[in-house]
C-alpha cells in the first residue's frame, strides 16, 4: 500500500479524463482498507471502484481510495446452485466469463458490462431483460465511519431501476468488499426474448442456446453499437430510460405513432433514451473531442482531449433538447463529480 500524490486519473476512468487526485491510495486487502478507513474521516476519502459510471468534470482534492480487492471464490456448492463470492476489484466482465467457464448460470444477459464488481449492486446493474438483484444473494460491505462489517441481502438494498440503497440512504456510507451470486449449476433459465437476442441468435443459426452461446450473442450486439473504452471514452449508457406515464406517451404517439416502449404496469411504460434522443437529431452529433456516437445516441464519447465539462455541458444540451421535444426529462446514469 503506497501513498502517492498528483497522480492523474486518465487510466482510472473509462471517459479517459485527465483529471488529479491530491492523493491515491490502491488498497488490495480488507485489513489494507481497515487501515485506511482508521487513518482518514470518510468525509476526507473519495471511493473509486472500475471507474466506469463516473464523470470527473474537476480535480479530486480529496484522498483517492482505489478499491482494488482481487478474488473468486465458491463459497457454497449444491447440486443445482453455487453461491459464488466475486471480490469488488474483479473486472465485471471477467467474472462473467469465468462464471460462464465453469457452466455457472444467470450472468450471461450481462455480458461486457465494464466496470468492477464492487459497484454492480450500487448500480443495480441489468441489460436485456435482466438486472442484478436478479442473481446477487448478499453483498459484504464495510461501514465507512464504524468500520463495522455488514451484509446487505438481496431484500435489504431496496433495488430499483439502475438504483439501490447505496444510492440514497446509504449514499457515501459503506464500501462493498465482495458480492455473492447464486447461479444455477444445471437447468438454467434464458432470458433470450428481450431486444434483439432472438435476431442475434438465430443470424448465427442457434435455435436452443446454451448459456455460453447467449453471452456471445450478446457481446456481439454491444460490441455493433458500443464503443470500446480502450479505444473511444465513454461510460456506456450515459441516461436512465425514462419511465412516463399513460398520457405523455399518447402525446409522444401524436407525432411518432411507432415509438417503442415497454410496459412496467398498467401506468407506467419505459420509452428508450436513445431513442428520444435520436428524434432529436444530436445521433453523430460533435462538439470538439466531446460527442454523442454514431451508432447509439445514448452513449456520449470523448474523442481524445475533452474535459469532464465538455461532456456534462454536452448532455446538458441533449437534456434540454429532449424536454423542449417530447416535454421528458432525461435523468443521468452516470455519476458525475
Amino acid at each position: 500500500m503506497k501513498l502517492e500524490r498528483d497522480i492523474s486519473l486518465k487510466p482510472y476512468n473509462s471517459f479517459g479524463i485527465d483529471v488529479k487526485a491530491h492523493q491515491f491510495i490502491s488498497v488490495q486487502s480488507k485489513e489494507e482498507l481497515l487501515e485506511i478507513l482508521k487513518r482518514f474521516y470518510a468525509s476526507e476519502l473519495f471511493v473509486l471502484g472500475g471507474g466506469s459510471n463516473m464523470l470527473l468534470t474537476q480535480n479530486i482534492k480529496k484522498t483517492v481510495l482505489h478499491i482494488n480487492l482481487k478474488g473468486i471464490e465458491v463459497v457454497e456448492d449444491h447440486t443445482d446452485y453455487v453461491l459464488i463470492k466475486a471480490h469488488a476489484g474483479e473486472n465485471w466482465h471477467d467474472f462473467v466469463i469465468y462464471c460462464l467457464e465453469h457452466n455457472f448460470g444467470g450472468l450471461e444477459n450481462l455480458s461486457l458490462i465494464p466496470g468492477n464488481v464492487g459497484t454492480s449492486p450500487v448500480q443495480n446493474i441489468g441489460a436485456y431483460g435482466v438486472e442484478l438483484k436478479d442473481t446477487m444473494a448478499y453483498c459484504e460491505t464495510i461501514n465507512r465511519q464504524t468500520l463495522s462489517e455488514k451484509r446487505f441481502f438481496t431484500q435489504d438494498c431496496q433495488f430499483g431501476y439502475r438504483d439501490s440503497i447505496f444510492k440514497s440512504k446509504f449514499k457515501n456510507q459503506y464500501i462493498i468488499t465482495s458480492v455473492v451470486f447464486k447461479l444455477t449449476k444445471k437447468n438454467h433459465q434464458l432470458h433470450i426474448d428481450y431486444g434483439s437476442i432472438q435476431t442475434e441468435l438465430k443470424a448465427r443459426g442457434i435455435t436452443s442456446p446454451t448459456i455460453q452461446e447467449v453471452s456471445k450473442a450478446i457481446i456481439g450486439i454491444r460490441e455493433s453499437k458500443l464503443p470500446n473504452p480502450k479505444e473511444i471514452g465513454n461510460s456506456g449508457s450515459f441516461f436512465k430510460n425514462p419511465i412516463v406515464d399513460y398520457k405523455t406517451l399518447k402525446a409522444v404517439q401524436t407525432d411518432y405513432p411507432d415509438v417503442p416502449y415497454y410496459e412496467i404496469d398498467e401506468k407506467s411504460m419505459k420509452i428508450p433514451a436513445g431513442w428520444l434522443i435520436e428524434k432529436t437529431g444530436m445521433k453523430g452529433y460533435r462538439k470538439g473531442d466531446a460527442g454523442i456516437h454514431t451508432k447509439q445516441a445514448l452513449v456520449l464519447v470523448n474523442y481524445g482531449t475533452a474535459s469532464g465539462k465538455d461532456i456534462e455541458n454536452l448532455a446538458k444540451l441533449v437534456q434540454k433538447k429532449v424536454k423542449n421535444k417530447f416535454d421528458i426529462a432525461l435523468e443521468t446514469e452516470v455519476n458525475v463529480f
